[in-house]
């Protein structure tokens, strides 16, 4: 209560500027509505790994790669694409140290998870960095976004996952090989006891990553892994016809 007074006293005094044009941007967004109208929406998804789909199929369809052997986790989740203007917000939070860009970014993801509905998995758990890359950011991207959608949704984070080794950066690699790069190379540095739990990352490309991180966390005993990030990579050549 006397955080979001004082949030609206802030937001009154100083309101936020869009981080992408600069103009007054709507509370408790640093974007204005025209460019929140410009996001490119993610609104025909695969329901296992939310990979866009055309226009034309019907809602709980899967891909073809779904069909064939469906993912490790339970479903994912991601409302936009990772495409222009998303691209540039998510690379100055990534690569620019623009921490402002996560409380809009996991606002965005919070209220069209708000808009889905649940039911809601027991905690949120981002995608660790290895110490080394942690250590040369300064931060991680997975769990600053992960902050404003726990407070938002009113559900626990804990980063409870660790990287056991490094690996190289997945956007470097092939398709092939991206999966044995990332194979066996989380951890849980703690037990756990939720049976549902919802791996927050910021975009989702080929699912390597989560399917490996999903894949420790089900030895550890959880039940129900759902992916959650803030957009999805099309397959080369997908066109939308929105």
């Amino acid at each position: 209560m006397v955080y979001q007074w004082l949030k609206n006293i802030q937001n009154f005094v100083l309101p936020p500027s869009c981080l992408l044009c600069g103009a007054r941007g709507l509370a408790p967004l640093d974007l204005c509505a025209a460019c929140c109208s410009e996001l490119p929406r993610n609104l025909h998804a695969c329901a296992g790994c939310a990979e866009p789909l055309p226009p034309g199929a019907p809602p709980g369809s899967l891909c073809g790669r779904c069909q064939r052997k469906p993912p490790v986790f339970a479903r994912a989740f991601a409302p936009y694409l990772y495409a222009w203007p998303l691209d540039g917000l998510i690379q100055q939070l990534k690569f620019g140290h623009q921490l402002a860009a996560a409380r809009s970014l996991g606002s965005l993801l919070a209220e069209r998870l708000q808009q889905r509905g649940g039911p809601w998995p027991e905690l949120l758990l981002p995608v660790p960095l290895h110490p080394r890359r942690l250590a040369e950011r300064g931060y991680n991207q997975a769990t600053e976004l992960a902050r404003p959608l726990a407070r938002h949704l009113g559900l626990p984070l804990r980063e409870l996952a660790a990287r056991a080794r490094a690996t190289a950066r997945q956007s470097d690699l092939p398709y092939r090989e991206r999966r044995r790069n990332v194979a066996g190379a989380f951890i849980l540095r703690e037990s756990i006891t939720a049976r549902h739990v919802a791996v927050v990352d910021d975009v989702l490309t080929t699912g390597h990553t989560v399917s490996a991180l999903t894949s420790a966390l089900h030895l550890a005993g959880v039940e129900t892994v759902e992916v959650w990030a803030l957009a999805r990579t099309a397959p080369p050549g997908w066109m939308s016809a929105d």
